[in-house]
């Protein structure tokens, strides 16, 4: 087994490596892994054992819960109108029209049918706002419109997982079996809402005064494990305990913090998921019904681009429509979680589910491409150019040209101070919970984070900003945070207080140019007093 562990380690590594070249999701690599080993080993009845597919499951479950700590209210009601109009006619219309396809031209029960519409109606929510990011094109009118689609699509999984739960039971009337999961849901949100409310919040300030990154990760742990394991207890999955989880923490003060704590679990797990996925493919299956899968791939991908399209052709320019569309054309990850859970529960049939996963695994391929020349393919088929493509009014995502003050204590302070008066923009990260309250309070833009992480530092654009300040008293603290924004921006525009010259001297190896030290400042200017004296 260890041997089976450092060889799929290792193999993943390389083709990831070799993929990324290419700007594919490192998604098909672990796939493409999984196909390898289950070959190489011969693996495929090992992946249908229960311990592999419940460890497999928590990659979805976390990936839950990081999307769940997006949705805050405040969130969503800004977006209504993308997510819940424009999403929900998307999801609706096009769920609608593959259901009737695969139940009236290839006669798929209409339970199967159902779940087949729903699942190609997503797209791959990962792999699009991961490169609408990296473009700057989240913020454009097209980039909008993609992002309320994607969230509303999110919001759609916990539905579809229910009814895929509802579909497997066969020995209870439809009618009794909701009522039963609405009671029982009722029961489970309650419950998940009290204690989000009221113990959440202290719960998380009393492990943050603690100072320490081994108690709050496990917090985390607890309460993502925790949520599912109820949900489960309940019947329903756990995606749905972890992803009301993350909606709770969305609420708190320590959202950035939780989000980039639980990356490296959600990755590594979903890692393994996909690998699992790979383990299944069947190319005996797959080569029985190339045909299939050649004209089935267009039709599906030209299939959602009209329906899409024409959504939002009545209220957007023909530009923003198409480019719309062709950002979520694909079919994404929750789809193979959808084909994967829905094939464990009898629901679906072997052949037809190697043929979908294929489907899916090639349009999240093509995706990237795609995206990365969206424009020139939008010239093609529009005459008129990017006239809304404006910007969003400045928020902390988007925002440029800023000073990111890591460090918001009495010198962080009367630093802001300075910041105010001259007119500029900036962010503050801070680790203590209890002066970010106080700073919010007063509408100032201050976050709870561990500065020593990049992802907390890429929330707030730091390659974007005009400088970085650090005033951070801890010396071993300041050390790690300057070595990972050297990582993030070379230190061309960072500025540090140390306290000592020792601690100057331990900085000598990175690119600091602009490095005040406490103790000869002070000195000088006391010097400098007594000399006026």
């Amino acid at each position: 087994m260890l041997e089976i562990i450092i060889i799929t380690i290792l193999i993943s590594t390389l083709l990831n490596l070799f993929l990324k070249q290419f700007g594919i999701p490192t998604i098909i690599g672990y796939i493409a892994t999984g196909t390898i080993i289950a070959y190489g080993f011969d693996l495929h009845d090992a992946v249908h054992s229960h311990e592999l597919k419940e460890i497999a499951e928590f990659g979805v479950v976390f990936l839950m819960f990081t999307i769940g700590l997006e949705f805050s209210v405040n969130h969503l009601i800004r977006m209504k109108k993308e997510v819940f109009i424009y999403g929900g006619l998307q999801v609706v219309l096009t769920a609608s029209f593959f259901t009737f396809i695969a139940n009236n031209f290839f006669s798929i029960e209409i339970k199967s049918a159902i779940i087949i519409g729903a699942a190609l109606a997503l797209s791959s929510t990962a792999i699009v706002l991961k490169l609408l990011n990296e473009n700057g094109d989240i913020n454009k009118a097209y980039g909008r419109k993609t992002l309320g689609v994607l969230l509303f699509q999110d919001i759609a999984v916990i539905p579809i997982l229910l009814m895929i739960t509802i579909f497997s039971v066969t020995d209870k009337s439809i009618s009794s079996l909701l009522f039963e999961t609405f009671i029982d849901a009722a029961i489970l949100l309650t419950g998940l809402f009290l204690v989000g409310k009221y113990l959440l919040e202290p719960f998380f300030e009393a492990v943050s005064k603690t100072k320490s990154n081994e108690i709050f990760i496990s917090s985390i742990l607890l309460i993502v494990i925790g949520s599912s394991y109820v949900a489960h207890l309940f019947g329903f999955s756990y995606s749905l305990g972890a992803f009301i989880a993350g909606m709770m923490i969305a609420e708190t003060h320590y959202k950035h913090q939780v989000e980039a704590d639980l990356i490296p679990f959600r990755d590594l797990l979903l890692g393994v998921f996909f690998i699992t996925v790979g383990m299944q493919l069947d190319f005996k299956i797959i080569f029985e019904n190339i045909l299939t899968i050649s004209l089935l791939l267009p039709a599906l991908i030209v299939i959602k681009i009209v329906i899409i399209y024409s959504i939002f052709r009545f209220n957007s320019s023909s530009r923003d429509s198409l480019k719309t569309a062709l950002s979520i054309f694909q079919l994404g990850e929750f789809a193979l979680v959808i084909f994967e859970l829905s094939f464990a529960q009898g629901l679906l049939d072997a052949t037809v589910g190697q043929i979908l996963i294929v489907i899916v695994v090639i349009s999240m391929i093509i995706t990237p491409f795609v995206l990365k020349n969206i424009t020139s393919i939008a010239d093609i088929f529009t005459r008129t150019k990017d006239k809304n493509d404006s910007f969003e009014k400045i928020n902390t995502k988007n925002i440029r040209n800023h000073i990111v003050l890591i460090g918001y204590g009495r010198l962080g302070k009367h630093i802001v101070k300075l910041i105010e008066k001259e007119g500029a923009e900036f962010i503050a990260i801070e680790g203590d919970i209890q002066i970010v309250k106080d700073a919010q309070k007063q509408n100032l833009p201050v976050i709870f984070g561990n500065a020593s992480q990049k992802h907390i530092l890429e929330s707030v654009n730091i390659k974007d900003a005009s400088a970085v300040i650090i005033s951070v008293g801890n010396s071993k603290k300041l050390n790690h945070i300057c070595k990972v924004v050297n990582e993030l921006t070379d230190n061309t525009k960072t500025i540090v207080k140390v306290n000592r010259f020792e601690e100057q001297e331990e900085l000598s190896d990175l690119n600091l140019s602009h490095i005040i030290v406490e103790t000869e400042n002070t000195a000088l200017a006391m010097f400098d007093e007594a000399m006026k004296c």
